[in-house]
């Protein structure tokens, strides 16, 4: 196995690019302020259940301004299945509150603007300047990609170190790649890398991985 980690991560990008050419974000938004809301939703909730519940929320509150005036009881009502709703109402709450005191009710392409809206940190800051923006800031960490790097031994943090885990990633990916390597981990990781039951012996990953046949070890 290759072990210098940039040149193992120069075949990882390879293999992955093969396996999935064209990806992108599985949560369904039309614009920054929709991937802004949606990726606030999504902590400690899938992908899925956040999709069936956007339209309706979206539908009641087009943009930031709408959202500022929302009442929290209806607000909570329309997100309470993604879990956490207490907390997710006040975020959204606050933080379209902000946007529309500081930036005139628009997403900021701006990652220290992003930081200071309440509820978001780098992984919903990523998501929206590498989505929408297509600026490459940073690489993206949710739990797949968290799950992967580790198993791939690109990191030694635990998944509760979100920022470590993408300083490590960072270090070992082109930049030119930033954007691209969160969705290919992601969809390698619900494909084949699973949380409880990798298919490590059907993975073309493998050779290239150290926790191959013992992915929690």
């Amino acid at each position: 196995m290759e072990k210098n980690p940039k040149k193992r991560m120069a075949r990882v990008l390879d293999r992955l690019f093969e396996l999935y050419p064209e990806v992108e974000s599985a949560l369904v938004t039309a614009d920054p302020y929709q991937k802004l809301v949606a990726t606030i939703l999504s902590a400690q909730c899938t992908d899925e259940r956040v999709n069936q519940v956007t339209p309706a929320l979206f539908a009641r509150f087009p943009d930031a301004r709408a959202l500022a005036a929302a009442e929290v009881e209806a607000l909570e009502r329309l997100i309470h299945s993604t879990g956490f709703y207490h907390a997710k109402a006040r975020h959204l709450l606050g933080a379209s509150a902000r946007l529309v005191e500081h930036h005139g009710g628009e997403i900021p392409a701006d990652m220290e603007a992003l930081l200071a809206l309440p509820g978001v940190a780098r992984k919903t800051a990523n998501c929206v300047l590498n989505d929408c923006f297509g600026i490459a800031s940073g690489i993206v960490v949710d739990t797949h990609v968290a799950r992967l790097a580790r198993r791939l031994g690109f990191t030694g943090a635990d998944k509760g170190r979100a920022e470590i885990i993408e300083r490590d990633l960072m270090a070992v990916v082109p930049k030119k790649d930033w954007i691209t390597v969160s969705h290919r981990l992601i969809a390698h990781g619900r494909a084949v890398c699973t949380a409880r039951r990798p298919a490590c012996a059907a993975c073309p990953l493998c050779d290239l991985c150290p926790s191959a046949g013992h992915p929690d070890a």
